[in-house]
């Protein structure tokens, strides 16, 4: 995301307004476009009610957060492996030329037939369990659970086409592509849904998906101009970096964990589809705090991430150029500076977004109309939310440094947080309800900042001798002799 994000710094470093504004409009979409097309559509969904009736718009919202929530959880681990290797062809490809020319026998060569590999392993390793939940687990008509199937691997296919984007840098081309299948997505869905109900508002919605998808993938292929060949060599690198894909499913699980919870144990919970439980208000108070994480995640790609890769960047540089210990020491202590800069600027936006929306919330839920039973869970949320965008910074800058097993242990405690306090929550009774997510956020931030200072701080020597394979090789004596000298 950092070269991203130095294209994006270049226009709000414009001398005007509008560059600005474009900045963040680009980066919201960068950063979190399936995600926005999935809350705003569902918010915005609710304007046609009156054509298709509460019922069917409440079953179409039910299928479309079970597909979200399912198929990012699942196809997390395809998509955190892929995104190393592809980091790893671009780390190869060296300094081909920046404007996206490359020439013959590139490593990005191999670019297009990894993504229809890991399109296709997505597809085939979730679809035994898509088919069971649809075709004879729920109880739908045949045609919705064909539609609502359909809708599934659109959505798994759009969280992995997203990975490739990034590493062209195409931030313009990514936004008015979610945006146009928004609007389509939308248009369709309410085109539909007076003449064919719950299954045309389906069939309408994955259209404009279909039109992201394979409107992103075509302009993959225009970019990567090479023959689609070994589709599945990326699979290799899930022994080499399993931790990464495991990491990445305990992650996804962690953010909808909560969720599934309630749904299935709270006392206020629904059932609109026989065999798909829901708790309607708490997602729509949930979803709604996590929109205050836009903006900073946005300030994450365009400043503090940019910021630090160019002082991570130092740091490595000049061990390869033998500069001398001092000079390595103030390089450390400019990542440290660094990371201090970022973290107290994100500390301040979204504080400031946080405080405000916790002291409007009443104003917000009259003016969208919504209940108000649910202000109590959209404060937690919020409050949840500060904390939550401030693991993702913390946990982007960890796998920076390659501490996988470290990552894994934080996404796995933040798992099991959010089950443990979700569960304390519901036993304390409606007024506590998403207080297990804001509490989760909270430990998890605590323990991961704490082990962020001792962990860069002591980047030297994990640099020379922990990290540093000729050290690794040498007898076990030697090792133990090693680090007690350091």
């Amino acid at each position: 995301m950092a070269g991203v994000g130095f294209n994006l710094r270049k226009l709000v470093q414009r001398d005007d307004l509008l560059g600005i504004i474009s900045g963040f409009f680009y980066s919201t979409w960068v950063t979190a476009g399936p995600w926005i097309l999935t809350i705003f559509s569902l918010f915005l969904i609710i304007w046609i009610s009156d054509i298709a009736g509460y019922k069917t718009i409440a079953e179409f919202r039910l299928i479309v957060i079970y597909n979200f929530a399912f198929s990012l959880a699942f196809t997390a681990p395809v998509f955190m492996v892929v995104t190393r290797y592809l980091a790893d062809l671009v780390f190869a490809a060296g300094d081909e030329s920046p404007d996206g020319k490359r020439g013959d026998g590139s490593p990005l060569d191999k670019v297009p037939g990894m993504l229809l590999g890991s399109v296709v392993l997505v597809f085939l390793s979730q679809f035994p369990f898509v088919a069971i939940f649809y075709l004879w687990y729920v109880e739908l008509e045949p045609v919705v659970r064909i539609a609502a199937m359909v809708n599934y691997f659109l959505v798994a296919g759009l969280w992995v086409v997203a990975v490739y984007l990034t590493a062209l840098k195409a931030y313009h081309v990514i936004s008015l592509t979610f945006l146009i299948g928004l609007a389509l997505s939308l248009l369709l869905a309410w085109r539909f849904a007076g003449s064919y109900s719950l299954a045309g508002m389906l069939l309408g919605f994955s259209v404009g998906l279909a039109v992201i998808m394979f409107g992103l993938i075509a302009y993959i292929f225009a970019e990567y101009n090479a023959e689609a060949r070994e589709p599945f060599n990326f699979v290799r690198y899930f022994k080499r970096y399993w931790e990464l894909a495991l990491a990445g499913l305990f992650y996804n699980l962690a953010i909808w964990v909560d969720k599934w919870i309630m749904w299935l144990f709270a006392p206020e919970r629904e059932m609109i589809i026989p065999g798909m439980p829901s708790y309607p208000d708490y997602d729509a108070a949930m979803f709604l705090a996590y929109l205050s994480i836009i903006p900073g995640l946005a300030m994450f790609v365009i400043s503090v991430e940019t910021n630090f890769f160019m002082q991570y960047l130092r740091f490595y540089r000049d061990i390869q150029r033998h500069v001398n210990f001092e000079r390595i020491q103030q390089n450390m202590g400019r990542i440290v500076g660094s990371l201090n800069s970022g973290l107290r600027s994100m500390i301040v936006l979204q504080g400031c977004i946080a405080v405000v929306l916790l002291l409007l919330s009443p104003r917000l839920y009259d003016l969208l109309g919504f209940s108000y039973t649910q202000i109590g869970m959209f404060r937690f949320g919020v409050l949840g939310a500060f904390f939550h965008v401030l693991l993702v910074m913390q946990f982007i800058i960890l796998t920076y440094f390659d501490f996988r097993r470290l990552v894994l242990v934080l996404q796995g405690l933040f798992l099991a947080t959010n089950v443990v306090f979700t569960f304390i929550s519901l036993k304390m009774g409606f007024p506590f309800y998403g207080g297990g997510y804001f509490a989760s956020t909270l430990v998890t931030f605590a323990v991961t900042y704490f082990a962020l200072t001792r962990y860069v701080g002591d980047l030297p020597y994990r640099t020379f001798v922990r990290d540093n394979l000729s050290v690794k090789r040498m007898p076990s004596s030697l090792q133990v002799s090693s680090g007690s000298s350091r």
